[in-house]
């Protein structure tokens, strides 16, 4: 019965609406953006790191000779020569059949059909990736396959993981400014709030009330604000984040299917509302706190 009566006191003291105003909805835009911004950081975060991999050692051989038996003679040379070296982890060449399905789009079934010398391509996976054995393996073919032009991925894929990083970067720093315009609102409506129970509080320290109790109470009525609005918020930014992988699902593209939300990714997402929480509290609790101190 205490505890009930108690709770019926506070509501007395601090009606409903009257700290909460706009903060609920300005806590539900705020979550809203940052399940936006800690899903676009996590799903750029694995891209990167999926690209990373794949980009990790990973050489294409062209040989381009136009005399068929040649290309064939180098192709065989450099296959051979792949085999013994210690830093290749594994190579294979691409199929003829293969190699038609790629060049159709661009060339179609016509330009196929003709004499059109198409050069060989070896799939080569470096062991460690290094850049001397980068070197070591590109002198190597180049000793027995001079038609050969090697390519490591990285050189060209490298500035995409670059921006990829930058932009998980970016994600971040949107999420530490969501939550500080967060806390500047719960700030902003607490002060509103002293002042407009400034008599009430005033009454409450003549009867014994100290300083602590009555932050109790506003922290009380931010946590609940600051719940509505970021429970509203979480759910509207979940089913934005839902609708986006649904239609990136649809889209074959190997580094989308990187960059796709795990559990503990997921797991991130849902403890958004709790640190809405957790911070409207917290920060409603330091400035009334602070207020009470210097009213005193």
């Amino acid at each position: 019965m205490a505890v009930r009566s108690a709770t019926v006191a506070d509501r007395g003291l601090l009606p409903e609406g009257r700290l909460a105003g706009p903060m609920p909805w300005v806590i539900a835009i705020m979550t809203f953006l940052t399940v936006l911004a800690a899903a676009a950081g996590l799903g750029l975060g694995g891209a990167a790191s999926g690209l990373g991999q794949q980009l990790a050692g990973r050489i294409t051989i062209q040989i381009i000779e136009a005399n068929p038996d040649f290309r064939e003679q180098q192709a065989r040379r450099a296959l051979n020569e792949l085999s013994h070296l210690s830093a290749v982890s594994t190579f294979a060449r691409v199929d003829e059949a293969k190699m038609q399905a790629l060049l159709e789009p661009w060339l179609g079934r016509e330009g196929l059909s003709r004499d059109l010398p198409v050069p060989v391509l070896i799939d080569v996976t470096m062991a460690k990736g290094e850049a001397r054995d980068v070197a070591d393996l590109t002198q190597a073919i180049n000793a027995v396959a001079p038609s050969a032009q090697i390519e490591a991925h990285a050189q060209w894929l490298g500035p995409l993981a670059g921006l990829l990083a930058t932009l998980r970067w970016l994600s971040v720093g949107l999420v530490a400014l969501m939550a500080a315009a967060m806390a500047a609102a719960v700030v902003l409506a607490a002060r509103a709030a002293l002042n407009t129970h400034r008599a009430t509080i005033d009454v409450m320290h003549l009867m014994g009330a100290t300083d602590r109790q009555v932050a109790r109470l506003f922290q009380r009525r931010a946590g609940l604000d600051a719940l509505f609005g970021s429970l509203l918020g979480f759910i509207g930014g979940t089913m934005i984040v839902l609708f986006i992988a649904n239609r990136l699902s649809a889209v074959d593209a190997a580094l989308f299917d990187q960059g796709g939300l795990g559990s503990i990714d997921w797991l991130i997402i849902f403890l958004v509302p709790a640190g809405a929480v957790a911070l409207a509290v917290v920060t409603a609790r330091a400035t009334v706190l602070r207020a009470l101190a210097r009213m005193l």
